[in-house]
Parts: C-alpha cells; sequence; structure tokens
C-alpha cells in the first residue's frame, strides 16, 4: 500500500509550506498573519508533497524527503518563470482571501 508513503509527502510538502511562510514572515518587516492564506499555502504545498511522492514511490522517509523537495522545486520554478523573489508575493485576490 502506498498510503504511508503518501502520508509522508504530504508531511514534507506541509513542512516546506510551514517553513516557506516562516521565512516570508520574518524576511519582511509589517507583516499580518492571515490564517485562511496560511492555511491554504501549507494544505497547498502538502498536496505538492504528496504528487511528487506519488511519482516516486518510495519508503517513507524518501517520501518525507521528496515531499519537501517538491515544493522547493515547484517555487524554484515559479521564481524563475514570474521573475519574483519570493511566491507569496503574487496577488490572491483570484484565489478569493484577502492579503493583509
Amino acid at each position: 500500500m502506498y498510503i504511508p508513503v503518501l502520508v509522508a509527502g504530504f508531511i514534507g510538502g506541509t513542512i516546506r509550506g510551514i517553513f516557506g511562510f516562516v521565512k516570508h514572515q520574518y524576511s519582511y518587516k509589517n507583516v499580518g498573519f492571515n490564517a485562511p492564506y496560511f492555511f491554504l499555502m501549507v494544505f497547498l504545498s502538502g498536496i505538492v508533497g504528496l504528487i511528487a511522492s506519488y511519482l516516486v514511490k518510495g519508503n517513507q522517509v524518501f517520501a518525507l524527503i521528496v515531499g519537501y523537495a517538491g515544493g522547493d522545486f515547484i517555487e524554484s520554478l515559479f521564481k524563475i518563470i514570474t521573475k519574483k523573489e519570493s511566491l507569496y508575493d503574487w496577488n490572491i485576490k483570484d484565489v478569493g482571501i484577502k492579503k493583509e
């Protein structure tokens, strides 16, 4: 069964999302906390980790690492394509959440 592997990938992606958000909070002054935005971004990072671990199909430890790295890879790709310094700088009005 791949369920433990998928869960580990989701956890790896979630960890990456939390670290990225915390890094953003400490990198800029006067950054407010928006709970819906935070949970949406962490959940999406978890989904990316889950998909990455599904594609690799290793053991749980490997899936955790791949889940974390998958989010890192997508964030770097996003920064290159959009020429932005941060994944958190984009406007999320399209998602329906106000960024403070």
